[in-house]
């Protein structure tokens, strides 16, 4: 008899997707982004990161792992708390397993103060 193991699924959302947000829909304000940090924009399944002051990155907020939706922005990752992987504020890339690939970059515009999805 073989053991078998893998990622659970407990705990994770059934609902059903969010539609994709509308290329020039605003997501923030730019003070609203922490230098260092990010905000997660759920319902567009979008991150938003300021690496450094007045660069803004947008990355989507799916993980590449098992499609959760990541929880946290802190200590300058992009977080999800389903399985731990972790990936960088500055470029999306994989910075702690076990999601096999980066977060893709999300096109953005910044007009003044509005972030926008480009």
């Amino acid at each position: 008899m073989a053991a078998v193991t893998g990622c659970s699924t407990y705990g994770e959302s059934n609902s059903p997707p969010a539609t994709t947000p509308q290329a020039g829909a605003a997501l923030a304000k730019t003070s609203q982004i922490p230098v260092g940090g990010g905000v997660i924009f759920g319902d567009s399944k979008v991150v938003v990161t300021q690496p450094t002051a007045g660069t803004f990155k947008a990355f989507t907020s799916v993980c590449t792992h098992q499609g959760c939706q990541v929880a946290s922005v802190a200590n300058g990752t992009i977080n999800c708390d389903c399985h731990g992987s972790k990936f960088s504020i500055k470029d999306g890339s994989v910075v702690h397993d076990p999601a096999p690939q980066p977060l893709a970059a999300k096109k953005i515009t910044v007009s003044g103060d509005t972030i926008t999805l480009a």
